[in-house]
């Protein structure tokens, strides 16, 4: 199953009536050119689950570089055009899907 699949199965899992008001996915670009993904945390099985960071590459001279960490209750991951498919593996990897 691909990432974008997956990554719906989660983000359903998570809809209970009251979380998807509240909480949910972002998405969006960088222009050094890469992107963004933030993910809510609170009230799924995540918010307190140990997080190691990624970080590869150098966003300012390759443009294969991926970010990951967990702040304030959120996945946050930032790469490059080419790392949308390794950003969204990292988040289900460790969310165990």
């Amino acid at each position: 199953m691909d990432q974008l699949s997956r990554l719906r199965d989660w983000y359903a899992a998570q809809c209970d009536g009251d979380w998807e008001h509240s909480y949910g996915i972002k998405l969006e670009t960088l222009d050094n050119p890469g992107w963004l993904i933030y993910i809510d945390l609170a009230d799924t099985e995540l918010q307190d689950k140990p997080f190691t960071p990624v970080h590869r590459g150098d966003s300012d001279a390759d443009a294969n570089w991926l970010h990951c960490k967990v702040k304030s209750g959120k996945f946050e991951a930032a790469g490059g055009v080419p790392n949308l498919p390794d950003m969204l593996e990292a988040f289900l990897s460790w969310a165990g899907y």
